[in-house]
Formats: structure tokens, C-alpha cells, sequence
């Protein structure tokens, strides 16, 4: 393990992980192209020698920059894959909106976004299960389900906010508020899905998410009736209980 340590005069504020950058009046700050240079040039060894295989030093030389500047950005490999999640994140978005604009059918809208999510992520399948073994780990900054996460996890829980609200289908404040959180969830789903998934171009995940797109959006549309609603509010209820805690995330902003 590289033991070198940063030595700036002073760090830069950190950008809240999944918060799309504020745009620039030109180019990006020489931070900015420092930080970016350090996440493309780690991305592309992960791909090419594994992630266990590549060093902080691997990647602090082939970018060319010292290893205390590597880690000056980066404290860990494993903060590298939250620069990864991150930028993945803000992708998705920018993919999703461009492609939702026009379609009002929910499950149309759905099942765009989930299969933008796949276009983004699909270069990096190589890694994934080394991105997803650390984030599985409940006491990792890294889990999806982290207070640290918790900006990222948010971004895609208000896509899925836009995803309902741009549709024909009329929803209620209730819902408006609980469903978004139950279709990240679904999106978790799909990701552990394809983590595991070894046919071309993840053929599999998208058969699975067209698959059950329809019955999704069923359940969804199902919601708005008084028979079922009393289970969303249980879903909901045990989700917030026992696996996304309201407080966690929050209670640092």
C-alpha cells in the first residue's frame, strides 16, 4: 500500500457526491482537470489490469501527477469508486432527462430511465462487483444506504420524483412523496442484477427490466386505489424503518 500523504496548503471545498457540478463560466478550474484526469485515468486501469492490480502509485504516474496530489483528491481506491458512483449518477441524469422529454406513458418513462442507467454504467461492467462488494458492506461510506451517500442516493430518488410527475398518470401528494424512494429501491434491484449478469452488452438485465417494467408500473398505477394503498404505506413504512432510516444523511446537511 502507497503510505505517501497530501501536502496541500489547502483543499478545496468537497462537491456533495451525486450534486451536479455548478456550471462553469469557461473551462474547468486546473482542480477541476486535476481531480477529473485522477478519476479517468484510475477508471480506464480498473479496466485494464483489474482493480485489485492497480495502486494509488499506478495511477498517481500514469497521470502523471505525485502520489500525495493522488491522494490529496482521492484519500483511498475505494474513494476513487465514489468519484465513480458520482459521476455515474450525474450521467444517469443527463441521460435520462434527454430521453424522457416527449414520453408522458409511465411505463415508457420508467423504462427508459432504468436502461439509461444500463448505457452509463455498462463500460465499467469489468469492475462492478469489486464497486458493489465494497458498497454492499453496511458499514462502508461507500453503501448506497450511507449518510455519505446520501446526496447521490437523493439525486436519484427526485429523477424518479420527475419520472412520476412528467406522466399522464395523476398521483396524489401521498404517493408523489412515497413512490420515488420504492422505484430507487427497484432501481438497486436492477443494478444487483446486472452486477451479475455475464451475456453480451448485459442482454439479460434489459429482457429483465423490460420485463418487468409493465408489471412495476401496474403495481404503480394500482397504488392510487384505496384497496391497495394501505400496502404502499407498509412498504413504505418498513423501508424507512429498517432500511433507508428518514434521519440517516440528513442529520449532517
Amino acid at each position: 500500500m502507497d503510505n505517501a500523504q497530501p501536502t496541500p496548503a489547502s483543499k478545496p471545498s468537497a462537491e456533495a457526491p451525486g450534486t451536479p457540478p455548478a456550471p462553469a463560466a469557461g473551462k474547468q478550474s486546473k482542480s477541476e482537470q486535476t481531480r477529473s484526469l485522477i478519476l479517468e485515468t484510475a477508471l480506464r486501469l480498473f479496466q485494464e489490469r483489474g482493480y485489485d492490480k492497480t495502486t494509488m502509485r499506478a495511477i498517481a504516474t500514469e497521470a502523471g501527477v505525485s502520489v500525495g496530489n493522488a491522494y490529496y483528491y482521492f484519500e483511498s481506491k475505494e474513494h476513487l469508486i465514489q468519484g465513480f458512483y458520482d459521476r455515474v449518477t450525474r450521467e444517469h441524469i443527463e441521460t435520462a432527462r434527454s430521453r424522457l422529454a416527449r414520453r408522458t406513458e409511465f411505463a415508457s418513462r420508467l423504462q427508459v430511465t432504468l436502461e439509461a442507467w444500463l448505457d452509463v454504467a455498462e463500460p465499467f461492467h469489468g469492475f462492478a462487483v469489486q464497486f458493489f462488494r465494497n458498497a454492499a458492506d453496511p458499514d462502508s461510506p461507500l453503501s448506497p444506504f450511507s449518510a455519505e451517500s446520501y446526496p447521490a442516493r437523493q439525486t436519484v430518488v427526485d429523477l424518479y420524483r420527475e419520472v412520476l410527475a412528467g406522466s399522464a398518470m395523476k398521483l396524489d401528494a401521498e404517493m408523489s412523496e412515497i413512490l420515488p424512494e420504492l422505484l430507487w429501491l427497484h432501481q438497486m434491484g436492477i443494478v444487483l442484477f446486472w452486477v451479475y449478469d455475464r451475456t453480451p452488452n448485459s442482454q439479460k438485465t434489459r429482457d429483465f427490466v423490460k420485463r418487468t417494467t409493465p408489471m412495476v408500473a401496474r403495481v404503480i398505477t394500482l397504488s392510487r386505489y384505496k384497496l391497495i394503498r394501505p400496502l404502499v404505506r407498509d412498504a413504505d413504512k418498513l423501508i424507512r424503518d429498517f432500511i433507508v432510516p428518514e434521519n440517516i444523511g440528513k442529520a449532517e446537511d
